[in-house]
């Protein structure tokens, strides 16, 4: 499948409506992730070694907000037991139409008998979670009001088993002012160097107001210690971007 250069944001927009992942982003997403997210491919691969760690016999994987499907081929690729499969849910039908497509052109490259995926087109608020010793949530809780993000983290925490894990992956922010300065400018020269212009980190920037609300690494530890999670901590971070493992 053919990716097409993410310039949705190039052109002077007179009114920038919120930030929505529909077909326009679904056929730029692989382009803009890697341009926008420094450490994006870093965490989709330490996915799948995770994976290999801590999927267990006869259970489900959940990668919740899976837009492309990126962590769940991951998973997929990595599972070394049998009788699992994947369920990966997003809220939007053009992305998950371009992720059906992609876990297509997979089956070619994995023996028959692999992973099976489920794709769920919904909210991952609504998702009932069973049966899982591996969940994913990349750069989704951010998308999910406030006051819903605690009961959704103790659903995973209450549905994973004994020796499960959550990964969460987050844009995050910073108390200290200063330094919630120099990671946004330093995140905007990251873009730059990779093609950006100042009118598209500034569009985009506008576009995300109000849509994504990131939060610090310490509201995202309490919470996942609050839910049950007997071990919390950050494996990866660049920038304002940082990914946590939470272990049942």
């Amino acid at each position: 499948m053919n990716n097409k250069r993410d310039d949705i944001y190039a052109a002077p927009q007179l009114d920038i409506a919120g930030f929505r992942f529909d077909k326009a982003v679904a056929s730029v997403f692989p382009d803009m992730i890697k341009r926008s997210v420094p450490g994006y491919e870093t965490i989709i691969a330490m996915t799948g070694t995770l994976a290999e760690r801590y999927v267990q016999p006869n259970s489900r994987c959940y990668d919740l907000g899976c837009s492309l499907g990126a962590s769940t081929v991951a998973m997929r690729h990595h599972i070394q037991y049998s009788g699992c499969e994947i369920v990966a849910v997003d809220n939007s039908e053009d992305m998950l139409n371009r992720c059906r497509a992609i876990l297509q052109n997979d089956d070619a490259n994995i023996a028959a008998e692999s992973i099976p995926v489920e794709l769920v087109c919904g909210n991952i608020q609504d998702i009932p979670i069973t049966n899982a010793s591996m969940v994913v949530v990349n750069f989704t809780l951010q998308f999910i009001p406030v006051e819903q993000r605690a009961e959704l983290l103790q659903r995973i925490a209450d549905s994973l088993l004994p020796g499960g894990v959550l990964v969460l992956s987050e844009k995050v922010a910073f108390e200290d002012q200063q330094h919630q300065e120099l990671m946004i400018e330093l995140h905007h020269n990251f873009k730059r160097a990779n093609g950006y212009s100042d009118l598209e980190i500034s569009q985009k920037r506008s576009a995300l107001d109000d849509v994504l609300m990131p939060e610090t690494l310490e509201t995202h530890r309490n919470r996942l210690r609050k839910a049950g999670f007997s071990s919390v901590d950050v494996w990866f971070q660049c920038f304002n971007f940082a990914s946590l493992i939470a272990l049942k």
